[in-house]
């Protein structure tokens, strides 16, 4: 709230009006930011091998991450997700065409599980550089200024909209203050350098009114979330500023039906 009420008055101070810089607000989603350094509790790891359960089949793609469920902060994703247990995601660095469903890009694994370290061989690359991630924040997450356009006022917003986008993104970002680089985004919406991952997923069989423009907020239009982000940084150099994302349906991430989700790379 302390940051929605130094938005409102950024925002009123450059005359924009308050019935789009209350939309901007309503569309801000909690997500958890964690980054390297700092003594706190190991949250997540990058890189290396990981803990896969006895049985499981080795996923087709490098692994990414480990992040330890119980350790976010209870409520801070605004995402269905188990309160314990370890999320496993994985990702390579080829990107092919726009993305799409892949059914080993995440595993959960329950607390108490046994579970084994399992290097995974891939033609590709070597393992990526392990690091831990003890760092840890939540705060609401916006929009990037063409998604709200695109949601708020249809499928061809004018130019006037879309500079009035921009200019409720500068606002946000004003007032957000200094944070550590993250590495790894849990929920929120996704800070992508080219394409909305999550407007990919949902595509245009899955848009309802409210995704096409309308102020309502539904089902439709609140269905897909943004899971995770990984900044590769320079642990993948092939990529400049490459990124990967993964998108999942709400109702498929309550039901653990992580073989559902959908996987995006893409760079700068």
């Amino acid at each position: 709230m302390d940051r929605a009420n130094r938005f409102r008055a950024e925002a009123a101070s450059q005359g924009l009006p308050s019935e789009e810089v209350e939309e901007w607000i309503r569309d801000a989603r909690p997500a958890v930011y964690l980054a390297e350094g700092g003594d706190g509790p190991l949250v997540a790891r990058i890189g290396g091998d990981p803990m896969l359960p006895h049985g499981v089949p080795r996923p087709s793609d490098p692994f990414v991450a480990s992040v330890d469920l119980a350790a976010l902060p209870p409520g801070a994703t605004g995402l269905p997700l188990p309160a314990d247990g370890h999320l496993l995601l994985f990702s390579g660095t080829d990107m092919h065409g726009i993305g799409g469903q892949v059914s080993d890009a995440v595993l959960y694994v329950p607390t108490g599980a046994p579970t084994t370290p399992s290097p995974l061989e891939h033609s590709c690359r070597e393992p990526y550089r392990p690091r831990e991630l003890r760092t840890v924040w939540h705060q609401p997450s916006a929009q990037m200024p063409e998604s709200f356009a695109l949601d708020r006022w249809g499928e061809f917003p004018d130019d006037e909209q879309f500079e009035l986008a921009d200019e409720l993104s500068d606002a946000w970002a004003h007032v957000g203050g200094h944070r550590p680089a993250w590495a790894l985004q849990i929920g929120g919406h996704p800070v992508s350098p080219q394409n909305d991952p999550v407007h990919y997923a949902r595509g245009p069989e899955e848009a309802g009114p409210s995704e096409r423009g309308g102020a309502a907020h539904g089902e439709g239009a609140d269905d897909w979330a943004l899971l995770a982000t990984w900044r590769c940084g320079d642990d993948v150099t092939e990529l400049d500023s490459g990124v990967a994302h993964w998108v999942v349906r709400r109702r498929d991430l309550a039901a653990r039906r992580f073989d559902r989700v959908h996987r995006y790379v893409e760079m700068a």
